[in-house]
């Protein structure tokens, strides 16, 4: 497994993000645990997840708590796994999402996700989204004073634009750890953040980085050079996006999202795949 850094934090190149296995269309626990289990075994040590990745109502960090049990079942040692949560971001239960970004609320869900994931400090928390009733800074300014009070050890943002991103990184005094954004082969959209992320030396967290849940399979489908150069080393398109994605700077950690074993370990093997600068062109 190749390395990269969030932070001064060494992680694998190659995430596992949690969502699908708490979400709509989730498996049983068993199911996901051992996910999580083919992943550590697979070298991967950074698990993304968030307060609110739950189904129904009264089931508010369930992926938190999920994961915290699949890590504890683990027969290895996981000291060195970085779990990264978030926070501000709402389900009520009814299939749509809401936002808080209020200082008060985001430093109470912090300390409800610390139990959950039954930890001293969070390895990395992240202002999950803006909210347009709450001053931005205001916002990451509670999460500035979580860093400061050892509640959590990195500090991220999600969901941002590049002016977000630098007034993020100023009221943290330049302790922005990362940035996790959509970008994928059908949303190419935040390259810019992920260019002054390379710039400013903070970790860009592609999420969704193969398309989506309900998209990842078609990857190849939807988007023919990734399937071409697929066939042409014998692994899979989804294998091939991760590669490119990596190929584009050495803070980029994808952090594709699985419920099953054997997706999660097809994922982890793109850290090998060595794509040429003409196959790279081709992919855009």
């Amino acid at each position: 497994m190749q390395f990269r850094h969030i932070g001064d934090v060494q992680v694998s190149a190659i995430g596992l993000g949690g969502m699908p296995m708490s979400i709509e269309g989730r498996p049983d626990e068993a199911r996901s645990i051992a996910t999580i289990h083919a992943a550590l075994d697979a070298g991967i040590t950074f698990i993304d997840t968030a307060d609110s990745y739950h189904l129904l109502a009264g089931e508010v960090g369930h992926n938190e708590t999920l994961i915290a049990k699949a890590l504890a079942a683990y027969g290895g040692d996981t000291s060195g796994v970085l779990v990264a949560t978030k926070g501000g971001h709402l389900r009520p239960g009814d299939g749509s999402w809401t936002k808080n970004g209020s200082p008060d609320y985001l430093k109470a869900a912090c300390e409800a996700s610390l139990k959950r994931l039954g930890v001293d400090a969070i390895g990395l928390y992240q202002f999950h989204r803006s909210d347009p009733a709450v001053p931005y800074a205001d916002s990451v300014g509670a999460i500035r004073d979580l860093l400061d009070e050892g509640k959590i050890r990195m500090a991220g943002i999600s969901n941002a634009n590049p002016e977000q991103i630098e007034l993020a990184n100023e009221i943290l005094g330049g302790r922005l750890a990362s940035v996790q954004n959509q970008f994928s082969p059908r949303f190419r959209t935040s390259e810019p953040e992920l260019e002054l992320c390379d710039r400013l030396g903070i970790a860009f967290l592609p999420w969704s980085p193969l398309g989506g849940i309900t998209r990842a399979g078609g990857l190849g489908s939807a988007h023919e050079p990734f399937a071409r150069v697929a066939a042409a080393h014998g692994v899979s398109p989804q294998q091939v996006c991760l590669a490119w994605m990596l190929a584009k700077s050495e803070r980029v950690v994808p952090i594709p999202g699985s419920s099953r074993p054997e997706t999660i370990r097809d994922s982890a093997a793109a850290v090998e795949l060595v794509l040429t600068p003409e196959e790279l062109a081709s992919l855009g």
